[in-house]
């Protein structure tokens, strides 16, 4: 369980001072799959930001299974995200001199796993695991990037509009691969999207604007990313 309780967030300061999170309280149920949603702006990459550990809170408090973030030093903050969480942003970040195999290997080595041949197969890419992002498509990078994150066996993965840089077809294969791998290794899913058709594929969705919750509804029934709007 993942819960957040009055969460504040500032950038800059003086007149340019902007209130990025204004009091947020949220609970995360362990195996779900919310989606954060919300326009440019709305702070929902910053919520996902300091409910990853990636930045810290002004105020309010991050806690895991009741332990508070906040009462961690940045060597602990570290381990807890090399140990507990995952990331897959809208850029791969793939490192271009290493092959499909090695990129996803790093990712392995952060958590001292070597199960990755398995992930690698999961998300299509094991007869192209000797090659380099160069030679694979967008879609194929993206994977690339999704195998990585999981390869840590992560207990929750943050998605930060992970398909905003594909096609459509690339984009459907690429959330039917979260999808699947998160219902056979129950890990909980936080995804950032400012697109509603995505939306219904989440379990519990909470919508934002302005650095505030406005609503947190759940789904009745879950779409596919076959059967959702684009």
């Amino acid at each position: 369980m993942i819960t957040l309780q009055n969460v504040q967030k500032y950038y800059g300061k003086g007149e340019s001072r902007c209130h990025a999170l204004k009091g947020v309280t949220l609970s995360i149920s362990e195996g779900s799959f919310l989606v954060l949603l919300g326009a440019s702006g709305s702070g929902k990459s910053t919520l996902l930001n300091i409910a990853s550990g990636l930045e810290r809170a002004d105020a309010g408090s991050v806690c895991y299974d009741g332990e508070d973030l906040s009462h961690l030093s940045e060597d602990e903050l570290t381990k807890f995200r090399r140990r507990q969480v995952g990331f897959i942003f809208q850029q791969y970040y793939l490192l271009p001199h290493l092959n499909v195999e090695k990129n996803v290997k790093m990712g392995a080595d952060l958590s001292g796993s070597q199960d990755y041949d398995e992930i690698l197969k999961a998300v299509g890419l094991w007869e192209k695991r000797k090659k380099y992002p160069s030679q694979l498509s967008g879609g194929e990078q993206q994977r690339v990037a999704v195998a990585r994150a999981l390869a840590k066996k992560p207990k929750v993965l943050f998605l930060d509009e992970p398909t905003g840089a594909l096609d459509e077809e690339t984009g459907r294969m690429v959330l039917d691969y979260v999808v699947k791998l998160q219902q056979e290794r129950h890990f909980t899913v936080i995804m950032v999207t400012h697109n509603q058709n995505i939306a219904d594929m989440a379990d519990t969705v909470v919508r934002m604007n302005s650095g505030k919750i406005l609503e947190t509804y759940e789904n009745q029934e879950r779409k596919s990313a076959y059967e959702i709007g684009w």
